[in-house]
């Protein structure tokens, strides 16, 4: 894993906050950004790694090129080392999946931040095409969020309730509603939302995302014509970080950034 410098900082500008420790800060650059939570909602942030001709697809992630310090620097770390839950679509989840926090220095950053060791697993699907014997939804010491179309709730209801530790929540086609219910009736504060770009645009869409961690490799790879948001209404992206890994051979770029400008 190597270290990132920094070669914009513009997050003076932005209401952030600053979290990390001496050894996220030596091999980010600095001190990680956050938004605050708004009143009612989660903070939601979005989560990409991109090939450098703009691609998110891919069968095996890895296969984007963000190597070792994208991997477990910033997705499997700082990303959500202050989440109280990450949010994946159906599609994401496989077998061996379990969205969490790897590295010892970000597990105890995590402790600091006074979170539980584990987040708590969102998932977010309308058919049901969910298989609830794999791994993230088989540790009943970690709290799961079902948020369920209708065909997902006539699907799995009865297989939920004989699972404590699963929550499910109905969506009735209102995304707004049900992540409300998240922040209101669970205390889930704050979301990294991993995939896919499905899901991404639909909470881009509907207003609810704020940021997006952004991590942009240096080979072309990937699915072709698969950029992070699938939407008409591509939304204006503002820097609040940008970074570069610290390597001559083929440094990944990462990027804060901002749904929209610092006035908003």
């Amino acid at each position: 894993m190597r270290r990132l410098v920094t070669i914009e900082d513009r997050s003076s500008e932005w209401p952030v906050a600053a979290i990390g420790n001496a050894w996220s800060r030596r091999y980010y650059g600095g001190s990680f950004h956050l938004f605050d939570a708004p009143a009612s909602l989660p903070a939601i942030s979005l989560v990409f790694v991109q090939s450098r001709d703009g691609n998110t697809g891919a069968d095996n992630p890895a296969d984007l090129g963000g190597g070792p310090t994208d991997k477990y620097l910033i997705y499997e770390g700082l990303s959500r080392v202050a989440g109280d839950g990450v949010m994946a679509g159906a599609a994401t989840v496989g077998k061996s999946v379990l969205f969490n926090i790897t590295h010892r220095e970000l597990i105890a950053l995590r402790r600091d931040l006074g979170l539980p060791r584990h987040p708590a697993q969102i998932v977010l699907s309308e058919e049901g095409n969910i298989d609830l014997s794999v791994r993230l939804f088989s540790q009943p010491h970690i709290p799961v969020f079902l948020l369920a179309g209708r065909q997902c709730v006539a699907k799995h209801s009865r297989d939920v309730r004989e699972r404590p530790w699963i929550t499910m929540i109905p969506t009735n086609g209102d995304l707004t509603t049900t992540v409300t219910k998240l922040r209101q009736e669970h205390g889930i504060a704050r979301i990294s939302c991993v995939g896919g770009r499905t899901v991404a645009t639909t909470l881009v869409d509907a207003g609810l995302v704020r940021d997006l961690y952004l991590t942009t490799s240096a080979i072309d790879a990937g699915e072709p014509d698969t950029p992070w948001y699938a939407g008409d209404k591509r939304p204006e992206l503002s820097v609040i970080v940008r970074k570069r890994e610290d390597t001559p051979d083929r440094p990944i770029v990462f990027e804060h950034l901002a749904i929209g400008r610092p006035r908003d």
